[in-house]
């Protein structure tokens, strides 16, 4: 393409992939293997010492994950990526990079209820510790630093609120205190934010949702930016330190601008084993090709369903920062003007007991655990996906007891809402 940069929509077709060099297949083929034959002796050892990049065994690498690797770091802007099986277990695989037992961390409260217990309890383990900010108080983040901070961790669009994220202002916190920005952008898509313009040093996703978009494989993705210098400090011996497991290498040192992505395969990967089988990356790939038109039909239903919501008398508020009413609409326009994303929550004025009775009644709204589908989803993340806070968590998290969270899907707006018209009417 001489030497204009191709566009979103062309990256997401054609990024990473080539027609395969032996049979000539243009779609990505599925290496449905555990291992790969080595040139000789030679060959092996200089894969092994990190000496050249090849494959070795399915679970560091794989050639259809490799080219979703690509594909995902191109549309976000980032230097090289890791995919691995779930969201989860990419957040898993950035922190062991970066945390040592008795390390802190600092995390937006608006989060995945999932994460925030990830967070809470399962980290307690490693000897990791979250230190919780509110990501509508920026100066929460500033007072939230400590000699033992090693890490900011935010959502570019919270979940489950939908709620946007300052990342540029909590990217400013970061450098002055010399630590990397994590920003899981799964809700909005590098369609819609690429938290790497705005300051993030990382990005994280679970594929599963829009990129992937089909409700039909698990995955995850790590992606490096290549900004951040693991030098500073001593702060990161992981990546700044002689590795013993590879005769002395310091990775930053000889990977550069993609000492992190590598660190996340060759330490990471390899020894936790969170590997994303080929055949969900072939899946997810095929589901990225059409992300720009589903983001898009995706952004336009929700606003529709959302100005609905918002005038029905069944309803006490909404939370939609697509709307010009809503608090984070300006912030929607600065990071996200092509559409505010597809996850949002409403409160009913029935309170608990009205947000459970709902989900019974929606026909066409599916009551599922998962958001980013084609087809529309709702859950009461008070009863299900946040039950495990206590209720002032709940709160703070943006899943109070009223609150009932729609993941608009791409079918046609007018029967979505009169779906919700009929259960809200029940």
């Amino acid at each position: 393409m001489s030497d204009r940069l191709p566009g979103f929509s062309t990256l997401a077709v054609h990024a990473g992939a080539q027609p395969d060099p032996t049979t000539g297949a243009r779609a990505t083929p599925i290496y449905q293997t555990t291992s790969f034959v080595f040139n000789d002796a030679d060959h092996a050892a200089s894969l092994f010492g990190l000496q050249a990049f090849g494959n070795i065994y399915t679970r560091i690498g794989n050639p259809t994950n490799a080219v979703l690797e690509e594909r995902v770091a191109a549309l976000e802007g980032g230097t090289a990526a890791l995919a691995v099986a779930s969201g989860h277990a990419a957040q898993v695989v950035v922190l062991q990079q970066l945390l040592q037992p008795g390390d802190e961390f600092i995390a937006a409260r608006k989060l995945y209820g999932g994460s925030i217990n990830q967070f809470t309890h399962a980290f307690k383990s490693f000897g990791w510790n979250v230190v919780w900010a509110d990501p509508d108080d920026i100066a929460s983040f500033e007072r939230a630093v400590t000699p033992r901070t090693k890490a900011i961790f935010i959502e570019s669009i919270a979940n489950p609120a939908g709620s946007i994220t300052d990342i540029e202002a909590i990217s400013t916190v970061a450098r002055k205190a010399g630590v990397p920005l994590i920003v899981d952008n799964t809700l909005a898509s590098p369609y819609l934010i690429r938290p790497i313009d705005h300051g993030a040093d990382i990005v994280v996703h679970s594929l599963t949702k829009f990129l992937g978009g089909h409700g039909n494989s698990l995955g995850g993705i790590i992606v490096d930016a290549g900004t951040f210098d693991w030098s500073i400090g001593g702060k990161y011996p992981m990546l700044s330190e002689p590795r013993p497991e590879y005769h002395g290498i310091r990775l930053q040192e000889t990977f550069g601008n993609f000492a992190f992505a590598i660190a996340c395969r060759v330490l990471g990967l390899r020894d936790l084993g969170p590997a994303l089988s080929p055949f969900n990356a072939f899946m997810i790939l095929t589901g990225i090709e059409t992300l720009p038109l589903r983001m898009q039909k995706h952004c336009d239903n929700a606003k529709a369903v959302a100005e609905f919501l918002a005038g029905h008398p069944a309803v006490a508020s909404v939370s939609y920062a697509g709307l010009p009413s809503d608090k984070y609409n300006q912030l929607a326009r600065k990071y996200a003007p092509k559409g505010a994303g597809a996850v949002f929550t409403f409160s009913l004025k029935g309170g608990y007991d009205a947000g459970v009775s709902l989900v019974s009644k929606l026909q066409l709204f599916s009551h599922l655990a998962n958001v980013g589908d084609t087809r529309s989803l709702v859950i009461h993340p008070a009863s299900t996906t946040h039950s495990q806070l206590d209720d002032a968590a709940k709160v703070r998290s943006g899943a109070g007891p009223d609150v009932v969270r729609l993941s608009i899907g791409i079918e046609d707006k007018e029967d979505l809402i009169a779906d919700l018209e009929q259960a809200l009417g029940a």
